[in-house]
């Protein structure tokens, strides 16, 4: 309890608080004769928006319609109070979500006994007039006599035309992951007790699977996948799959009642009322009943102690070490640590002339894992680029090389970035080499804010604005999403015959890299007024060979994978045994030799694209490359030049600093880097505010007799119309 909260309301006792958010609090209360309820009380600012008492009236009205066993009933309610409040009776178990998160997905006797009790719930909710809407893990709560459905804040009449419609009809209702397709798309008139007899199959499969059907991650992927992908029902036990089959049917006549459903899930196995629960869980529901009776009257209130104030000098020094690094006398990277950014010192005192010193560039890549191959290469470069540094004799500092090998383990990622970060003497970090690790690596980048320029890490969110992170990355190659935009602008521009129907298939295998490369491409193609053909496979690309079959027979006349190489193989394989000739493009987790080797002559005619350029059309890269092959006996693989590029690019920067007397710390790079123009032996970059390329950075490779030949960059822009004058920027919707 906290000192705001009150110790009494409408007769209940408050002994604590059970959860809070952005509308009110719920509360634990208990009446004189010992009964305990979930109090749920409506912030005071809440309940006077308009047509808020409306909403929460509906509420309570919707519960006290329900009769049934497994709907949790009301116990009181005022709707008109300062503070609305709704009482409902407590259950001390867990929510369906808690347990299988603790103790993994339920048994097959447990899922039939589960299903069949919110059916019957559903049944009564929906024989009272009113659809759910939000049947989900935590809206299940467990007891030892059965699983409780909860929370009708957002039930409605069954007939939209039977109450005042107070949802805006292109409003999505529910949460993503447990609703149907009609409310996924806000189609409000097909919205009925069929979308609750769909979220209670996607339940089901969570409770069996320990997963959602339609898998994790942003909204709108959750969105499309339900919308148009099969669910993933891997691991449900023989017995319900066709039940639960027709419960997730995309149309909803299609699904049976929830009536139906409780009649199929009758469960008739003799046994005790706590036999339906694994034994962990009943054992959970316990230890919550116990501490239930074990409460006091009230829960003190507690204030939090007053926090000493901090003087400016102290706090400066904090702030200086944590940034830094470094404040001793004489340490390594002293001068960089102390300096402010106008050549002056902390201290106000003007700097002595810098003494010719060594400093380390970082790299943090995958090298011995299974992406090792493109986190080796970018060491090379990284190498290559120190070296021919240090061979110069007007150098002013010389540089050192530090790996980081996170294998490509996003767990790893964390603490390959602090074995970096935490070095005084690592001027900044080439890499990560990884999406995820990348990400999982973000805190350490945003606590040390030194620079991180990645040459291959093309997951949107390592660059992040509206949430802080990731603002010292620099990123030398392109978003995942914006590549994808490109290559649609490519299919668009350079398709034989003008695109009518391409297809997109979404392989989520990779979730979050092949939905950013399904939004650009959808934008790409819209924004022309090109509707694509949209298609998904599950992880590990299931289904495959036949979704790939419907698309053809569907008319596609282009194909886009939106996908990794092992799908890709196959996808040119089934492609052209079904003599597919139109347009087939793929994107960066494609390009590289296993997509070449695993589809054979089957590659000819694909167009991939990737952040990397071929040296050998580049004159500028001749040097470079002849010192590869003398250093490594080999032409540079994919990311070498790039990565040699960022060496250099940060060098330059600091060199250039270094000369002026500006002497800036590290932690000031990242803003150096993003306003700087540079021209590399592989292209020239410049950059936006958010770390991003302003250019185009996704160059495009043909497969011709088994081998990559380069095409030239993607385009930036849309085709224009016949008779338009040239577009003059590229969308930035991407």
């Amino acid at each position: 309890m906290l000192p705001a909260d009150p110790s009494t309301l409408a007769g209940y006792r408050l002994l604590g608080r059970l959860g809070a958010g952005g509308m009110g609090v719920v509360y634990l209360g208990r009446t004189d004769a010992g009964e305990l309820a979930a109090v749920k009380v409506t912030l005071a600012d809440r309940a006077e928006r308009p047509d808020f008492r409306s909403r929460f009236r509906r509420e309570v009205e919707a519960a006290r319609r329900v009769v049934s066993p497994f709907a949790v009933p009301v116990l009181g309610a005022d709707p008109d109070a300062p503070e609305p409040w709704l009482a409902t009776a407590f259950v001390p178990g867990p929510s369906l979500g808690e347990a299988i998160t603790a103790h993994g997905p339920l048994p097959g006797h447990s899922l039939r006994v589960l299903g069949g009790a919110v059916a019957r719930a559903l049944a009564a909710v929906h024989a009272a007039g009113l659809v759910h809407r939000d049947v989900k893990p935590g809206n299940v709560l467990l007891a030892v006599d059965g699983p409780r459905l909860i929370d009708f804040g957002i039930a409605r009449a069954a007939d939209p035309d039977g109450e005042t419609a107070l949802t805006g009809t292109d409003m999505v209702v529910g949460t993503p992951g447990f609703l149907a397709p009609e409310q996924a798309e806000a189609r409000t008139g097909d919205i009925g007790p069929a979308s609750d007899v769909f979220a209670l199959g996607c339940l089901l499969a969570y409770a069996a699977t320990g997963r959602p059907p339609f898998g994790t991650g942003a909204v709108d992927a959750l969105m499309y996948r339900t919308v148009h992908d099969e669910p993933d029902l891997d691991g449900v036990p023989a017995g319900l799959l066709p039940l639960l089959r027709e419960c997730l049917a995309k149309n909803p006549a299609a699904r049976p009642t929830a009536e139906a459903l409780a009649a199929r899930l009758v469960v008739d196995t003799p046994g005790t009322a706590a036999d339906w629960l694994p034994a962990p869980v009943v054992h959970t529901i316990a230890e919550r009943s116990a501490r239930m009776l074990a409460l006091p009257d009230i829960d003190p209130t507690s204030t939090p102690a007053p926090t000493p104030p901090t003087g400016p000098g102290r706090r400066r020094f904090l702030l200086l070490a944590g940034g830094a690094g470094v404040l001793a006398a004489g340490g390594g990277g002293t001068w960089l640590a102390l300096r402010d950014g106008n050549g002056g010192t902390t201290d106000g005192k003007q700097p002595a002339p810098p003494r010719t010193r060594k400093w380390t560039i970082g790299v943090q890549a995958d090298l011995s894992g299974p992406g090792k191959h493109i986190g080796q290469a970018q060491e090379r470069g990284v190498r290559l680029a120190v070296e021919a540094f240090n061979s110069r004799k007007d150098k002013p500092f010389t540089l050192d090389v530090k790996t980081s090998d996170d294998r490509g383990d996003q767990s790893r990622g964390a603490a390959a970035a602090r074995a970096l970060t935490s070095d005084p003497d690592v001027l900044g970090i080439i890499g990560p080499s990884h999406d995820y690790t990348g990400y999982a690596a973000l805190p350490a980048y945003d606590e040390a804010r030194l620079p991180v320029l990645t040459v291959s890490a093309g997951y949107n969110l390592l660059t992040n604005p509206a949430l802080g992170q990731g603002m010292s990355v620099v990123r030398l190659c392109t978003p995942h999403n914006y590549a994808a935009l490109y290559l649609s602008y490519y299919a668009l521009a350079k398709s034989p015959r003008p695109l009518t129907r391409p297809g997109l298939l979404q392989d989520r295998t990779d979730d979050n890299y092949s939905w950013q490369y399904v939004v650009g491409a959808t934008i790409g193609f819209k924004g022309s007024g090109v509707l694509p053909h949209p298609r998904v496979v599950p992880a590990g690309a299931k289904r495959l060979e036949r979704v790939l079959g419907e698309m053809v027979d569907a008319g596609i006349d282009a194909y886009v994978h939106a996908g990794l190489a092992p799908s890709a193989v196959r996808a040119a394989r089934t492609l052209d045994k079904l003599g597919f000739t139109g347009m087939r493009i793929a994107g960066q987790h494609v390009y590289g030799d296993e997509f070449l080797q695993g589809a054979g002559a089957a590659a000819d005619g694909w167009v991939v694209g990737a952040p990397v350029v071929p040296p050998g059309i580049r004159k500028q890269a001749a040097p470079f490359t002849a010192a590869h092959r003398a250093r490594y006996g080999t032409d540079p693989a994919p990311y070498t030049g790039e990565a040699y590029d960022a060496v250099m690019m940060l060098a330059g920067q600091v060199e250039k600093a270094f000369k002026s007397g500006r002497r800036p710390d590290r932690t000031t790079l990242p803003g150096l880097l993003k306003k700087a123009v540079y021209e590399g032996i592989m292209g020239e970059y410049g950059f936006k505010e958010d770390g991003n390329l302003t250019g185009v950075g996704t160059y495009l490779h043909t497969v011709r007799d088994g081998r990559y030949e380069p095409l030239d960059w993607a385009p930036s822009t849309p085709p224009k119309p016949e008779g338009a004058p040239d577009p003059s920027s590229s969308p930035q919707g991407a």
